[in-house]
This record gives C-alpha cells, structure tokens and sequence, in this order.
C-alpha cells in the first residue's frame, strides 16, 4: 500500500515576515507554544516564560493560533506578565514620589513652625533638608510618619492620606517606613537582639525562628554581627546609631526616615553612618529622607537638597546648587556664618488648635 502523500504546509501568518515591533506598540495575536501541529505548526524551540516570538516574530519562526481553552489562556495570561516585567523602562521615565506634602501648616501654642511646605520625596532618591536648629525640619518628619496631624494642608504617602487616616488605620502605613531617632531610642533593658526585633513582635510578623533570621540579617547588614546579647550601656555612640538603624529596616521599610543621623558621632563614626545610608539605598532601594544640619554628611549622601528657613521651604537641588545661591540665607548657612536674622523669634498672631487625641496618644 503506497505512502499517503505529504500534507503541503500552510503558508506562515503575515507578522512572520515583518519586522520586530518595539515594546509598546499593539501586540499581535497569540500564538500556541505546545509543540509540533497536526496542521504542520512548528514548535518555537524555547521556553514558554521567555518566549519572545508573541507578535513580535524575533525568534523567527511562527506558531499555529492558539485555542481557546482555559489552560492555555491562563498560560499566555502567565507569558504576558512575564512580557511585562522584561519591559525596560523608558528613558524620560521619572521616579514618581511615594511621600507629598501640599501646603502643610503647623503650629504649636502662638508659635508657627510650618508655613506652607509642600515637599516630594521621589521613589528611590535620598533627599536631605538642611537648615538650622528650630527652622521645623524634625517637625515635618513627624508629620510624614503621622505623629502629629497639620494643622492645614495635605500629607500623602502613595493614594492615601495620611492626615484623614484615623490612628487605628495607620500601621499598614507606618509598617512601610523606617525611623532612625536622633537619640537612637533603644530600650536600655533590652538587649540588641532585643530591640531589633521588638518590632516585629509589635507586628506579630512570622515565626521565632523567622524573627531571628531577620534579626540576624539587619545586623550584618549594619556591621553588628557578633552584638547580639550585649546591652545598649555596653555600646558607643555609632554603634547604637547602627543598632537603631538594624531595628529600622527589619520591616523591610519601602520608606526610610534619619533624623538627624550624626549628631554627636566623631567624623569617623559619621562617615560610617553615611556609607550605611547610602549602602541601603543601593541594597534595598528605600526611598530616604535625611533630616540634618550637617553638611558633609549632606554632601555624601544626597540625591536632591532641600532647604528649610524658619518652617518655609526656600530652595531645592543638588548640593551644588546650593553652593551656589545668591540668596544671602543659604550662603550664610553654607559658610557657617551667624547673623542675627537667622535668630528672628516666629511672627506671632497665629494660635493653634487644641491638639488631637493623635497628637496626645501617638507620641508615646
């Protein structure tokens, strides 16, 4: 009985032939991956997940149309997010800010110490307010974890506001940033382990042996290893600093917070404290606000410099622009240099509020 005669295979679809299209342009349809087709359909000869051939012809070949069945739907819907992810980001992308703050006021008694700050904080930057003591620099870093409420504006972090959130709503967001204190705020009975890990317990978050690896793994990321049983008192100043910041990014912060990070460390413990903040925006791409008036530190470790003069933002750059400021404020401070301006008590008439129940219970 003689051969059955070959089937004559089907011309490839039209996209075979063209061009590869770019990314962002309308994908063609879908083609199957499963194999060798009766109809004559050739197999792509690479893996489903990194399979670029959808639409796009480059690996050259072409596929028989895909049925409509669940499994194979749900396959491609699983080879679209792959897609996605490998989608490179396009050059006038901006980094988007995670933290906004709109036309905040605040005022404590008579005294105001905000007026009217509106800040970004752009996702996966490290931006530092400088200015001098009392200009309300601490104050707005409270306002962003929601310590304190404004007494007027808007404080957004993502698509919520914080302001409006009621005190019980705020963990999830809060659980999302880091504060370092400027006191560094151990707990002196508890030791290093201790502390690192108190919030977590806080947080109820996975098992003990979970918590001592996370433990674990923040303080060798500080440079503590080896620290773990010792008591605060037994400690310098840097290395609680290092400590308080291990006890910061054990919740893996998307945010993290400094305020003040080196004040009353030497110039070699600062320079340390310096290395780890920038370390952390490389390792774990936290977006970082440094609160300080130390400008070295400003120098080494800023994306983008703001400064802040008697609770009012007057500029904003790189530290290089700040240098080179005509306004006589920021030479000032740039140099050093007192003058009696500086020093000018707040304009009064301004009486705030009676505090919120937030602001009586969230401090503590």
């Amino acid at each position: 009985m003689g051969r059955r005669p070959a089937r004559p295979r089907p011309a490839p679809p039209a996209h075979a032939a063209t061009a590869p299209s770019a990314h962002h342009e309308t994908p063609r349809p879908v083609w199957d991956h499963r194999g060798p087709a009766r109809d004559g359909g050739r197999r792509c000869g690479r893996a489903r997940d990194l399979c670029r051939c959808r639409g796009h012809g480059r690996c050259g070949r072409w596929e028989r149309p895909l049925r409509a069945s669940r499994t194979h739907r749900e396959s491609h819907r699983r080879t679209r997010a792959t897609y996605t992810r490998l989608m490179p980001p396009t050059d006038d992308a901006t980094p988007q800010p995670i933290v906004r703050l709109r036309a905040v006021r605040k005022a404590f008694n008579a005294t105001p110490i905000l007026r009217g700050v509106d800040l970004d904080l752009p996702t996966g930057e490290t931006t530092v307010i400088l200015g001098p003591s009392g200009c309300g620099k601490s104050v707005t870093l409270k306002h962003i974890v929601g310590l304190l409420t404004p007494d007027e504006g808007e404080i957004w972090f993502e698509n919520t506001r914080v302001d409006q959130t009621p005190e019980h709503k705020l963990g999830p967001i809060r659980r999302q940033i880091g504060l370092l204190f400027q006191l560094s705020a151990l707990f002196d009975s508890m030791t290093v382990a201790e502390n690192v890990e108190f919030p977590l317990l806080e947080a109820d978050e996975g098992t003990p042996q979970d918590r001592a690896q996370r433990v674990q793994e923040a303080l060798d990321t500080v440079g503590m290893h080896g620290y773990e049983r010792r008591l605060p008192a037994e400690l310098s100043g840097g290395q609680r600093k290092r400590v308080a910041l291990a006890r910061a990014i054990v919740v893996r912060p998307r945010v993290m917070l400094y305020d003040e990070p080196t004040t009353g460390l030497d110039p070699i413990r600062a320079d340390g404290i310096d290395k780890l903040v920038v370390k952390l925006k490389q390792t774990l791409g936290v977006t970082s606000l440094v609160v300080t008036h130390d400008l070295t530190s400003a120098k080494k470790v800023a994306d983008r410099v703001v400064v802040m003069f008697h609770g009012e933002i007057i500029a904003e750059g790189s530290y290089d622009d700040m240098l080179r400021s005509e306004d006589p404020r920021i030479q000032r401070f740039m140099r050093g240099e007192y003058h009696a301006e500086d020093d000018a008590p707040a304009a009064q008439g301004e009486r705030a509020p009676a505090p919120t129940q937030r602001e009586r219970t969230g401090a503590a």
